[in-house]
């Protein structure tokens, strides 16, 4: 191909994929800029659809792309040659874009999926190891600032006036008053100089948030405001001003934020500066970017192994029946490989398997299903391997993974944060922290079940313990929607000899599920069970069960605040929805 012809083509080539990302971007933010009416309506179900499919247009984009590159370049479309000066074009092209790492993260999709590249092809795609720079200075736009008053009060009053919503507050003055009182309880008035406001507002469910800082004196202080709209009138709910608790709202188990920003890297790193500790690729999955926090991930990885030289093995846990889960020491990821085959009494396939880790992809996370990222056709050098874990999965997993010369090829896995499993920590904690899990494992199914989701598989190794004390369910392969679960009372044994048999004396469908047998099951004793059954005996029958399974058949959306009850502004008032939430959450 003459270097004139290359030019024609590359400029085409580049022009298309633009094109398809700019309809992507333009998608993108179509569904996004619904959530605000959304919440003023209450309109939960259109929230979840929004959601849900808000995560398709990725894909769908980068498949049209595909398409048009074809109808206009023909056979060229798989040219190398041709894909790397497009690569530079198109670096070019999108060089003053504000989303400009979206950007090359979509072109990079599309490359991929053009010649399934293995591990990475710098020729092909953008690379860049560029991680963890400290955020530069904030840009004007992105936050407003409102200096202090004599009464901060006032000053929260006016902050909630200049971000009304087209639905009538519950009690302004009421909701100022309280939210100051809450931040005088964490801070010194006197010392509180400003209050910072990032501009977007972050929706998800049934909850609204402004996010910001307190500028005080010293160092500043994380701000979050959260709303809800429960009965046609908007309340501030609670008020967060710690780290961690605003980190809990960010978390890596809950869907992503509905949230309005033409820069997405300048909202990520005000976001850092609330959340240090947060890794850059959560907070982009966390605004809806979740391919890009894929990107940022991968990074990290190859950051840390350029860095460290540290070997992936065998991660700490019971070993499944249906995965292998290997990590890196230092690195706070676990990565999960569907093994060839599944011993009794697993009945799954692989399909299926996959098919509930896209469930829980597009499901409402509910603060307690960890986000799994899937990936493809990576590859690591043989030496970083522990050769028990490599030997372990060449007989296990050997159709998915194989060494090629000095490499290791993983042709699909699924990464996830790393969690202690609830089983190892119930065997290292103290007393008082093995009771607080065991309950917050029980506070954990009903969660689950207030989004429609049933565990299946519910012994404490697939529940793992985050840092911040949270229980959080990983272990997809049973999971199921709890509307498809059949919750039966035990038939009562026919004769003195059938309650003592080896195999039960009636019949049992395959979603059949006897609460009366999670007490044996779980294997919980001592103190630890006395603390389960103080909070969440009805769990251990079917009437609670049956109970949520019939507000999700009247399609009602319950909502899980990402917070502890203790914070909520309004504890002794009546809330419209108390009687349809499980018990708050306890973050």
């Amino acid at each position: 191909m003459s270097p004139e012809t290359l030019r024609a083509f590359d400029e085409a080539g580049a022009q298309v994929v633009l094109t398809a990302f700019e309809h992507y971007r333009e998608r993108f933010r179509g569904i996004t800029s619904r959530a605000k009416r959304h919440f003023e309506t209450r309109d939960g179900q259109a929230a979840q659809r929004d959601s849900a499919r808000r995560l398709d247009v990725y894909g769908e984009c980068v498949g049209e792309s595909l398409y048009q590159l074809r109808e206009r370049l023909g056979a060229l479309a798989d040219d190398r040659d041709l894909w790397c000066a497009m690569r530079d074009r198109f670096g070019r092209l999108i060089a003053e874009r504000p989303d400009r790492e979206l950007a090359e993260t979509f072109f990079n999709s599309c490359a991929r999926r053009t010649f399934h590249t293995v591990g990475v092809d710098p020729a092909l795609e953008f690379v860049s190891l560029r991680l963890n720079v400290p955020p530069g200075a904030l840009p004007a736009d992105l936050t407003v600032s409102y200096p202090r008053e004599k009464h901060l009060a006032t000053l929260i009053e006016h902050v909630l006036q200049q971000h009304a919503f087209d639905a009538p507050w519950d009690d302004l003055e009421g909701d100022a008053r309280r939210v100051a009182a809450a931040i005088v309880a964490e801070a010194n008035v006197r010392r509180i100089r400003s209050i910072e406001i990032a501009k977007p507002v972050f929706y998800r469910g049934l909850g609204a948030y402004l996010v910001g800082r307190i500028h005080t004196n010293r160092a500043a202080m994380p701000l979050v405001l959260a709303f809800r709209n429960p009965h046609g009138r908007i309340v501030v709910d609670a008020v967060l001003t710690s780290v961690d608790e605003v980190s809990i709202v960010f978390s890596f188990a809950r869907a992503y934020f509905m949230v309005m920003h033409d820069h997405p890297r300048e909202l990520v790193d005000y976001l850092r500066l609330l959340m240090p500790r947060k890794p850059i690729a959560e907070l982009y999955a966390a605004i809806g970017h979740h391919r890009h926090g894929k990107t940022e991930l991968y990074r990290s990885l190859l950051h840390h192994m350029a860095a460290h030289d540290e070997r992936f093995a065998i991660a700490p846990g019971t070993r499944g029946m249906v995965m292998c889960v290997f990590h890196l020491p230092g690195f706070d990821v676990v990565f999960k490989i569907i093994r060839d085959r599944f011993d009794p009494p697993k009945t799954v396939t692989h399909d299926e398997v996959r098919a509930k880790y896209r469930l829980v992809f597009r499901h409402d996370r509910a603060g307690r299903l960890a986000d799994a990222q899937e990936f493809e056709h990576l590859s690591f050098p043989v030496d970083r391997f522990e050769p028990e874990l490599l030997t372990m999965l060449l007989r296990l997993a050997g159709e998915t993974v194989r060494v090629d010369g000095d490499m290791v090829i993983l042709r699909h896995l699924y990464t996830e944060r790393r969690l202690r499993p609830l089983d190892l920590y119930l065997r290292e904690a103290d007393s008082a922290a093995a009771r607080r899990a065991v309950v917050d494992y029980g506070q954990a199914l009903r969660d689950l079940a207030a989004t429609n989701i049933f565990p299946g598989d519910m012994l404490l190794k697939n529940f793992g313990v985050s840092r911040h004390g949270r229980l959080i369910f990983y272990d997809y392969d049973e999971l199921a929607t709890l509307t498809e679960c059949h919750f039966r009372e035990l038939p009562a044994a026919a004769s003195d000899g059938d309650d003592t048999a080896g195999e039960p004396w009636y019949y049992v469908g395959e979603r059949d599920i006897f609460p009366e047998e999670f007490r044996t099951f779980l294997g919980l004793r001592g103190e630890t069970l006395d603390a389960f059954l103080t909070h969440h005996a009805e769990l251990l029958g079917v009437r609670w069960w049956h109970r949520m399974q019939a507000l999700h058949a009247r399609g009602e959306v319950l909502d899980i605040v990402p917070y502890q009850a203790s914070r909520r502004l309004r504890r002794g008032a009546a809330d419209p929805d108390a009687g349809l939430d499980p018990p708050a959450s306890q973050e």
